[in-house]
C-alpha cells in the first residue's frame, strides 16, 4: 500500500568513495551470526516545502556468503514523476580491491508490481550484478526528490535478521517552516540506541557497532527488539492533497475527506444489487449475507494506484470487474452495507504475523493492509475482504491482537481487533485406531479446527482431493502411511470452523516384544526437535495461544491383554498445561490427552524452562503401551 523507502545514504556521496573496505576490517562481533554487514548507512533528508522532499542515500554492505545476497540487492524503488539522480555503484573484493563500477545507464527499470499485482504506479530501478567470490562489498549512492512529505521513514538499525550494522547516520534538514515531530523508541532489550545531535536547524542520528540479532528458534522480530525514531510534519502533501497531522483527530478528517470520501459513491446497479437480495434479520444476519454474497463475486488482485497507492477503487469498478486490492474490496464492501443502512468503518491496520499496534501518542501515515470494522449491538464485527474462503467475522493471526486506526467523517479512533484464546483455537481429534499384530493401524479420524488453527488449515480448502491427501500424508508424517484419504472436508464460513474426517493405515507402528507388542500412547503428536540454549542471548516469543485436544481410542487384536499402562499426567507450567489419561474397558483403551499454549513474549531466562516443558510433553507423547497374548 505504501511507498516504503529503506535504502541508506549520504549527504556528499563522493566524500566516501575515495574510502577502501576490506572485509577483514569488520570487528569480529559484527560476523558473528551474520550473512551481511553494512558498514556505511548515511541518509540526508531535506524537507524544503511542503510538497518538496529530497533524500540522498549512500550505503557500503559486504556480503559474507550466499545467504547475505539479498541484503545487498541495488534497488531503487519510486513513483513515476520522483526525480532520481547521482547513481553510482562500486563492487569490491574481499581486499577492498575495486572490481566493477556501474552508473545509471547500468540499470533495468521495472513496474515494481508484487505477484498478483494488476495496476501499479510503482516503478524500480534495478541493477543485476553475479557475484564470482565472497566476500564482496557494494558501494551504492543516489538521490531522489518527491513531492510526497507524508512518508518520512523511521530510523532503525536494520530491519531483518543475520544483518548486522557498524554505522549509521540519518541527517534531518527542516527548510520548510513546517513543525517536524519525532520520537525516539528504545529498545526493551537494550540491545542498541541511537544517538541524537541538534546543531544549526538538523538534526543528526546514529547507530554504532550492533550486532546480528540471529533467526533462532521463536526469537521476536526485528521490530520489537531493536529501537528506532520516528518522524512526522505536521503539514504534508500526498500526491496534491494537503493536511494537517497535529492529532489522529486531523489525521482522520483528512483522509476522510481527501482518501475515502471521493471515492465513496454508490450506484443505481449497487443499488439494485442489495435490494435484489431481500435482507432480513438481525444486523449481523444481514451483514453476513451481504459478506458471504461479495465473497462469491470478487477476487484479490492489488491495485497501487490513486494518490500514491492508498485511494480505493471506484465501488463500481469492483462490482463491475469483480475484482480489487484489500483498498478496493473494503470500500466495495463498505458501500454495500451502506445502501442497506448499516455504518461501517474503514480500518487500516499493520499486518504481520507478529502483532504490531499504532502508537495512541505519535500519529503518522502507516499501515499497509485495511479491514473493515462494523459495530453492532453484540460488539463489533470484522470482516476480512481479500479472502473467498474466510468465515464471517474472523481475523487471521496476522491481523488480530493489535490495533486499527478507524477512519471517521470527524477523525480516526484507535480500535483493538480480537484476540484469540486458547479456547477459541482448538484443535479437536477424534481417532478410531484398530491395532494389527502385523505391527500396523488402521483407523479414521475426525478433526476439527477453531481460531488460529482455522486459519492454518484453510488452505486445504482450495486443494484438489488429491493435493489434500498428498497435504494431509505430510502434516501427519510422523505416522508411516501405506494409504490415506482424506474425506468430507468442509470449511464451515458461518462459524469459522474447518473439518474433515480421514481414513487411513500405516505401518511399523507398534514393536514385538517376545509374544507381546508395545506401541505409544499418541499416534498423532508433535516431533519438533526442542533443544536448550545455554547462552540464549534474546527473548522468545509464542505468538498465538492455542488447545489440542485428542480422544483416541484403541481396539486391541483379539485374544491380547493389556498389560501394562503409563500413569495418568498433569503438567501445569507458565507456558500452558499438559494431561495425559488412559481408561481401560475390556479389548479397548482410550487415551485422552490435552496440550494447552499460552501466548506471550518471554524473557531469555525462561527459555530452556520452555524447551525442557515441551520436551516433557513429547516423551510423554511417547509413553509406550504393553500388551500381551491372552
Amino acid at each position: 500500500m505504501m511507498k516504503i523507502l529503506c535504502i541508506g545514504a549520504l549527504s556528499m556521496a563522493s566524500l566516501y568513495y575515495a574510502q577502501s573496505f576490506p572485509a577483514s576490517a569488520i570487528p569480529e562481533n559484527l560476523k558473528k551470526n551474520a550473512d551481511a554487514v553494512i558498514r556505511k548507512d548515511f541518509t540526508t533528508i531535506q524537507i524544503n516545502k511542503i510538497d518538496d522532499i529530497r533524500y540522498q542515500y549512500y550505503t557500503v554492505t559486504t556480503v559474507l556468503n550466499k545467504d547475505g545476497d539479498s541484503d545487498a540487492q541495488v534497488l531503487i524503488p519510486y513513483e513515476k514523476g520522483d526525480n532520481i539522480s547521482d547513481i553510482k555503484v562500486n563492487i569490491y573484493d574481499e581486499s577492498g580491491k575495486k572490481i566493477k563500477s556501474y552508473s545509471k545507464s547500468d540499470f533495468g527499470d521495472f513496474a515494481n508490481n508484487n505477484q498478483g499485482t494488476f495496476y501499479s504506479n510503482h516503478r524500480i530501478m534495478a541493477l543485476s550484478y553475479t557475484p564470482t567470490q565472497y566476500p564482496y562489498t557494494v558501494e551504492f549512492s543516489y538521490q531522489i526528490s518527491d513531492e510526497n512529505t507524508i512518508f518520512l521513514p523511521d530510523f532503525v538499525p536494520f530491519r531483518s535478521a543475520n544483518i548486522s550494522l557498524e554505522e549509521a547516520q540519518l541527517k534531518i534538514i527542516n527548510k520548510s517552516g513546517i513543525e517536524l515531530k519525532t520520537k525516539t523508541y528504545p529498545s526493551k532489550y537494550n540491545y542498541a540506541s541511537a544517538t541524537e545531535s541538534d546543531s544549526a536547524g538538523e538534526r543528526i542520528y546514529s547507530y554504532k557497532n550492533v550486532s546480528a540479532i540471529d533467526d533462532a528458534f521463536l526469537v521476536p522480530q526485528p521490530v520489537k527488539i531493536l529501537p528506532k525514531v520516528s518522524f512526522a510534519l505536521t503539514k504534508f502533501n500526498l500526491e496534491g492533497k494537503q493536511g494537517n497531522i497535529n492529532s489522529w483527530s486531523d489525521f482522520g478528517s483528512w483522509y476522510y475527506s481527501s482518501i475515502l470520501q471521493p471515492v465513496s459513491l454508490s450506484t443505481p446497479s449497487i443499488k439494485a444489487e442489495v435490494a435484489a437480495l431481500n435482507l432480513q434479520g438481525t444486523t449481523e444476519e444481514k451483514v453476513k449475507k451481504l459478506y458471504q454474497y461479495m465473497q462469491t463475486k470478487t477476487r484479490y488482485i492489488f491495485v497501487a494506484l490513486g494518490i500514491g497507492g492508498w485511494q480505493p477503487m471506484l465501488p463500481d469498478e469492483v462490482q463491475k470487474k469483480g475484482y480489487g486490492d484489500c483498498k478496493g474490496l473494503t470500500n466495495y464492501m463498505k458501500t454495500l452495507l451502506d445502501e442497506a443502512g448499516i455504518p461501517s468503518y474503514y480500518s487500516v491496520i499493520n499486518s504481520s504475523s507478529s502483532p504490531v499496534s499504532f502508537d495512541k501518542d505519535f500519529p503518522k501515515m502507516g499501515g499497509n493492509h485495511v479491514i473493515l470494522m462494523v459495530p453492532t449491538e453484540k460488539g463489533n464485527i470484522w470482516l476480512e475482504n481479500t479472502s473467498q474462503q474466510i468465515a464471517f467475522n474472523h481475523l487471521s493471526y496476522s491481523t488480530t491482537d493489535r490495533n486499527v486506526l478507524s477512519i471517521r467523517k470527524n477523525g480516526i479512533e484507535l480500535i483493538d481487533t480480537p484476540v484469540y484464546t486458547a479456547d477459541q483455537s482448538k484443535e479437536k481429534q477424534f481417532l478410531k485406531i484398530n491395532l494389527n499384530e502385523d505391527n500396523s493401524i488402521s483407523g479414521e479420524g475426525n478433526f476439527s479446527f477453531t481460531g488460529i488453527q482455522y486459519d492454518n488449515n484453510l488452505v486445504l480448502a482450495t486443494m484438489s482431493p488429491k493435493e489434500r491427501n498428498e497435504a494431509v500424508k505430510n502434516l501427519l508424517d510422523v505416522l508411516h502411511f501405506e494409504k490415506v484419504e482424506m474425506k468430507n472436508f468442509l470449511n464451515d464460513k458461518d462459524n469459522a470452523v474447518a473439518k474433515f474426517d480421514l481414513d487411513f493405515k500405516a505401518n511399523n507402528y507398534s514393536k514385538n516384544a517376545g509374544s507381546s507388542i508395545i506401541f505409544r500412547a499418541v499416534p498423532i503428536y508433535s516431533n519438533n526437535v526442542y533443544k536448550t540454549e545455554e547462552n540464549r542471548e534474546l527473548p522468545f516469543e509464542l505468538r498465538q495461544s492455542f488447545e489440542d485436544e485428542y480422544e483416541i481410542n484403541f481396539a486391541i487384536p483379539k485374544n491380547f491383554k493389556i498389560e501394562e499402562l503409563p500413569e495418568n499426567v498433569n503438567i501445569n507450567s507458565e507456558f500452558g498445561t499438559y494431561k495425559l489419561s488412559f481408561v481401560k474397558n475390556g479389548e479397548e483403551l482410550k487415551v485422552n490427552r490435552t496440550i494447552r499454549i499460552n501466548k506471550g513474549l518471554y524473557p531469555k531466562e525462561k527459555y530452556n524452562d520452555y524447551i525442557n516443558f515441551r520436551k516433557k510433553t513429547i516423551n510423554i507423547d511417547n509413553s509406550k503401551i504393553l500388551i500381551s497374548k491372552i
